[in-house]
């Protein structure tokens, strides 16, 4: 529970239709099983106990009073047992009968919640048998059995459960057709704080309802900004028309984290409820908890550290699967490519001017360009693509830079920028013998004038390179390559420029292998600002070796800037991210530094040009991230050196 991680569970035991006692041998099996695998809140499906497809043995005594006590056999059987359970059985109150959910722990009866839907359409009969439960909200009182002799007297009706062990964990639950339903009862318990809500369903098996299911339970935790545990019938179940598939399925806000279909047991994930609290704190559409009359109870939790079972992704901006990720890179170029295809159009700009490094941020800045042209149907001529050698600069990168310009066909310029350097020197009194940061920015600076005085010249548009992780780090000359007319990568971090860049390599619009070559090369080529001498004509200055390994900042970045997690639950993601390449040592001396750059940088994203919003997270200093300049980075710090 550490961290807002909770283990929770969807199951399906192998059930024996109108065995109660069976049954309930079954269920508290079940509990243990998951007991011992560290589940803290476990489903179970629709009427579990009984059978959903009992139909009018429903209306006899012997059943009820066999789920009854299959129920006392349960409380017995997990006196001890911490696991949040909730199972299905028909409840009788007010002379009715209810189909209801019955929330268990340590042996005691926390809450009783009748289904608000009751489908009475093809296959489904329960207005035969069942009465809706709207409205009741506690004010039908129920009696069932306790773990003794004794009787439990409770409310009826719509419950959260509160477990103040994980701040936020508030528990709800809805059963089966209340989701299929226009206002479903997760809604309401949603706005009184539920963040985790458990389905208990009974949803028999048809060609195509597996896939609206599955959306309805996605987007319904997506919709509510929680966790959806639906818990569904199977194996035992079915019986004379039906078939039953155990469509289990773990959501977090509009996320499937586990699902598993046509098999019994259980369907084990975690929820971050951190994450969900997060969010909804963020989306002002959410609104703040209010008193709904729902009738509350309390479940205790014995603190402990979690095991994280879910998958974390070393790379959070980049999809895995091939297509997906083909898909996102051409997503991303073409909303890129539209915004500053907006900007062209609006400024009547005659020429787009781009300083090319023959690396890999000025190599996306230019194919985005292209592509924007391309939308106005204007020549890659009006690119002006100017290349400036300077003390750093290798051949390599040189020349990759008049290629790439070429193959694109924009108009390219030489402009070596190392005599103006060296007279700059000479008019603030430095020698440049002395390569500090002097020596790097002025370098950064005049090229920046260049291409300033280049688009004056040409009627022309500044197009920025800097990328969203140099934003984030800083790593950027203020009023250098910080500054342009418009930033088309400052949303885009490096790790997923790479992508694009290789992405561009692999589709090649144009078909041109000698194109392919030289961004293949330019992938390959090391990150470099190429401010330093280069030594026999290498590269001897490494972004990486200086600021941290670009694929951890956008790590960090992301799960700082997107969910708000504090340095100490990101270090442990990164941990599990990363086991394989970097020792928790490496992680936490380059979070530290992620975290003193971040603060200590902000005036220089306090003032950033425009540039198109391509993913979740952004710096803009208008949109997305608003921050003081001066703002302390002492608490995030304080909790680094805390551990």
């Amino acid at each position: 529970m550490k961290d807002g991680f909770i283990c929770v569970a969807a199951g399906t035991p192998k059930i024996r239709v109108a065995d109660c006692r069976h049954n309930a041998e079954q269920i508290f099996t079940m509990m243990r099983e998951a007991d011992m695998q560290g589940v803290k809140i476990l489903a179970l499906p629709e009427l579990c106990l009984t059978g959903y497809t009992c139909g009018d043995l429903f209306l006899q005594d012997t059943l009820l009073d066999g789920a009854a006590e299959g129920l006392r056999t349960i409380l017995e059987a997990t006196r001890h047992l911490e696991v949040l359970t909730a199972l299905g059985m028909p409840v009788r109150a007010g002379g009715k009968l209810f189909n209801c959910a019955v929330v268990i722990q340590k042996g005691e009866i926390l809450a009783v919640a009748p289904k608000t839907y009751l489908p009475n359409y093809g296959e489904f009969y329960e207005k035969r048998w069942f009465e809706s439960g709207e409205g009741l909200d506690g004010h039908m009182s129920v009696s069932l059995p306790a773990a003794d002799s004794a009787t439990t007297y409770t409310g009826l009706g719509q419950s959260i459960i509160d477990c103040p062990a994980v701040p936020g964990l508030k528990v709800g639950v809805e059963i089966c057709e209340d989701l299929w339903a226009p206002d479903p009862p997760s809604r309401r318990l949603a706005e009184a704080g539920a963040t985790v809500i458990l389905n208990l369903s009974a949803s028999n098996e048809v060609v195509g309802k597996a896939a609206y299911r599955r959306q309805l339970a996605v987007g319904q935790s997506g919709r509510l900004c929680c966790g959806y545990v639906y818990a569904d019938a199977g194996e035992g179940e079915s019986t004379t028309d039906l078939v039953f598939a155990g469509h289990n399925m773990i959501a977090e806000n509009g996320a499937m984290l586990a699902e598993s279909r046509f098999t019994a047991g259980l369907t084990i994930a975690d929820i971050d409820v951190q994450r969900l609290t997060y969010e909804r704190r963020r989306l002002t559409p959410f609104p703040a908890l209010r008193d709904t009359g729902l009738c509350w109870s309390e479940a205790e939790f014995t603190p402990c550290v979690t095991k994280i079972r879910r998958y974390v992704s070393p790379t959070p901006f980049i999809p895995e699967n091939a297509a997906d990720r083909a898909g996102r890179c051409e997503e991303i170029l073409t909303i890129a490519a539209l915004g500053l295809k907006k900007r062209l159009e609006h400024t009547g700009a005659r020429t787009a001017v781009v300083g090319l490094s023959g690396g890999l941020d000025s190599t996306l800045a230019l194919l985005v360009t292209a592509l924007a042209m391309g939308m106005l149907h204007r020549p890659a001529s009006d690119i002006v693509a100017i290349t400036m050698p300077c003390f750093g600069t290798t051949d390599r990168t040189k020349n990759n830079a008049v290629l790439l310009a070429e193959r694109m066909g924009a108009t390219l310029r030489t402009i070596p920028i190392g005599d103006t350097v060296r007279s700059h020197f000479r008019d603030i009194g430095h020698d440049p013998e002395i390569h500090d940061v002097t020596y790097e920015n002025a370098q950064a600076r005049e090229r920046t004038q260049v291409l300033m005085d280049v688009a004056n010249e040409t009627g022309g548009l500044v197009i920025g390179t800097g990328d969203l992780s140099e934003l984030a780090l800083g790593w950027a000359t203020y009023n250098g390559d910080h500054m342009s007319m418009y930033g088309v990568n400052a949303s885009i971090p490096k790790t997923l420029v790479r992508h694009l860049v290789d992405y561009a390599a692999r589709d090649n619009l144009k078909k041109d292998e000698a194109l392919t070559h030289v961004l293949e090369d330019i992938l390959d080529t090391p990150v470099s600002p190429e401010l330093l001498p280069a030594v026999q004509g290498q590269i001897v200055q490494r972004t990486e070796d200086l600021v941290g390994p670009y694929e951890l900042h956008d790590f960090f970045l992301y799960y700082a800037l997107r969910w708000g997690f504090g340095p100490r639950k990101i270090l442990r993601l990164a941990e599990l991210a990363f086991h394989r390449a970097y020792s928790r040592e490496v992680i936490l001396k380059w979070l530290k530094s992620f975290y003193r750059r971040f603060f200590v940088q902000q005036f220089k994203r306090s003032c950033l040009p425009d540039g198109p919003k391509v993913g979740s997270v952004a710096l803009s200093p208008r949109g997305d991230w608003r921050m003081p300049s001066d703002a302390a980075a002492r608490l995030w710090l304080e909790e680094l050196e805390g551990i």
